[in-house]
């Protein structure tokens, strides 16, 4: 199914880690996301938080961040997210889509930095870094299926 041609509904977008991933719900009607939570990878992902979000949001297409190097090209961090995004249509037969995230984690520092300048997160809350990325990454995609 091409991109353009989405289901409406929720879509799950994932910045995939190889400590955490974070995760964001986004809305294919709205065009909009929003960061929900870091979920731990350690041997392997923390599949009982990620079935419990895809249960609670019943997703229709999971995005997964690709981390290509700055030629675009694929490098063993983007490998290692192909092989979660098969995972994850494995586990939940869903449409798995992949998304350039290169400077993604540049723009969640800066964003964190804002929200923490206007009160909206604490030090502590640093571990929401990662889903602050996986909602750039989605809202990036989102943006582009309107242009």
């Amino acid at each position: 199914m091409p991109e353009t041609a989405l289901p409406g509904g929720y879509v799950l977008g994932f910045d995939f880690g190889l400590r955490r991933i974070g995760i964001a719900i986004g809305q294919t009607a709205t065009y909009t996301a929003s960061a929900l939570e870091t979920v731990r990878h350690g041997k392997s992902p923390d599949w009982q938080a990620v079935d419990r979000l895809v249960g609670d949001w019943d997703p229709k297409v999971l995005l997964v961040g690709l981390p290509l190097n700055s030629e675009g090209e694929d490098t063993d961090m983007s490998r290692a997210a192909r092989r979660f995004g098969a995972a994850l249509h494995q586990r939940y037969s869903l449409q798995v889509v992949f998304a350039d995230e290169r400077l993604t984690s540049q723009a969640a520092a800066s964003r964190f930095v804002e929200l923490r300048a206007n009160g909206k997160l604490r030090q502590k809350d640093a571990g929401q870094l990662d889903a602050v990325a996986a909602r750039i990454i989605l809202e990036n995609w989102l943006q582009s299926l309107r242009d």
